[in-house]
């Protein structure tokens, strides 16, 4: 069930019930895309990180270790010792990732595995298998994400195909959740809305999907190239046409910022993988906006990477140390990065719902960019 409790503007403050607990709204999703966060990051480091959902990947799973596999150890929850709530994504991005790779049929997708190269087929039905065998709470719809400079006639035909493949993945997940043997009878389904930067496409996709009665939906095929301010006008088009009283996902986006005018504009949930990868390379995120941690000024730096920061990093070690470990290439430099981003994303996203509770979002996102932009100030040319 989904309660909005505050708004202001078209942004929602929200709780969501699912089987594995209550997901506060707006909220960031941590990317563990093989069922581990990269950086070597443990689901117990995420729960001192304040993270409420862990995002996995139907895809990957599915080639290693295999579906099967996290079923018979008992689902995904309890092959990576995790009891909050889990979203699979469907496998519906490696269709764009792994263009090399595929060939797109009404039936579904024929694959070549980037591990083996061995083929895979995966469709509706394979796709909402795979992530009943992995159990998590919540499932995406297989669809095509189509590139954001595809011609209007393959956009069409691509977002065409989607909303029938959504029709296929509604009557399989029924009928999984029927079954006897299945792990998470009270899967949910969230819906995915695609039409690259077409918005007339995007807009009737949104009424068409939406008369599904899905539990969430979804804006995809963003962030794949097109400009921030294109993707902040489809989302101004696009999500006034999705239904209000069911939760809103903008899928891999993004920076501090992105998530901020995401809010502004509706969205619930998020997802990205910037502040693992990121982390990996010694990029940390501040309220100053983002530091390189190989730059030389930072060698001899006494400071945590952000004054007041309350992560476990930021508690016990300084710029200096961390360099070092990252010049070394020490692991724990990586994963000492990758947990401050985290954490930082993750109390952002608890700031936003507090001023969204005190009715101060506007004032807050203004405040939060204006410090972004710090940095950047410092670094132009006098």
């Amino acid at each position: 069930m989904y309660k909005i409790l505050k708004q202001e503007g078209c942004a929602k403050r929200a709780e969501f019930e699912t089987v594995h607990g209550t997901i506060q709204t707006p909220v960031f999703m941590n990317v563990g895309t093989a069922a581990a966060i990269k950086g070597a990051v443990s689901t117990m480091d995420l729960q001192q990180m304040k993270t409420q959902v862990e995002l996995s990947n139907t895809y990957h799973l599915h080639v290693r270790p295999g579906d099967e596999v996290v079923k018979k150890m008992g689902g995904l929850h309890k092959f990576m010792v995790w009891d909050k709530p889990i979203l699979t994504d469907s496998g519906g991005f490696q269709v764009f990732s792994l263009a090399g790779l595929r060939k797109i049929k009404e039936e579904g997708v024929y694959f070549h595995s980037h591990v083996d190269g061995r083929k895979i087929f995966m469709g509706p039905e394979e796709s909402m298998q795979i992530q009943s065998n992995l159990a998590s709470t919540i499932a995406m719809a297989f669809d095509e994400c189509p590139s954001s400079v595809a011609d209007r006639a393959y956009v069409q035909a691509s977002v065409d195909r989607t909303t029938r493949w959504l029709a296929r993945c509604k009557t399989k997940m029924a009928e999984l959740n029927q079954r006897e043997d299945t792990l998470n009878k009270q899967q949910m389904l969230f819906g995915i809305n695609q039409g690259a930067i077409f918005e007339d496409i995007r807009i009737d996709h949104a009424k068409r999907i939406r008369e599904m009665d899905l539990d969430g939906y979804a804006v995809g095929g963003l962030a794949v190239g097109e400009s921030h301010q294109e993707m902040y006008r489809i989302l101004d088009e696009v999500v006034p046409y999705l239904p209000k009283e069911k939760p809103t996902y903008l899928m891999g986006v993004g920076t501090p910022a992105n998530i901020l005018e995401g809010v502004e504009r509706g969205i619930d949930f998020f997802d990205c993988v910037y502040p693992s990868r990121n982390g990996r390379h010694g990029h940390v995120y501040t309220n100053q906006g983002k530091l390189n941690l190989f730059n030389a000024k930072y060698e001899l730096d006494a400071r945590p990477i952000e004054e007041g920061c309350q992560c476990p990093t930021c508690q016990h070690y300084n710029r200096a140390y961390i360099r070092h470990l990252l010049k070394a290439k020490e692991m724990l430099g990586m994963r000492l990065c990758v947990m401050h981003n985290l954490y930082f994303y993750n109390n952002m996203m608890e700031e936003i719902r507090s001023a969204l509770d005190e009715g101060r979002f506007a004032a807050y996102k203004r405040q939060k960019l204006d410090g972004f932009q710090e940095n950047d100030k410092k670094d132009l040319p006098k």
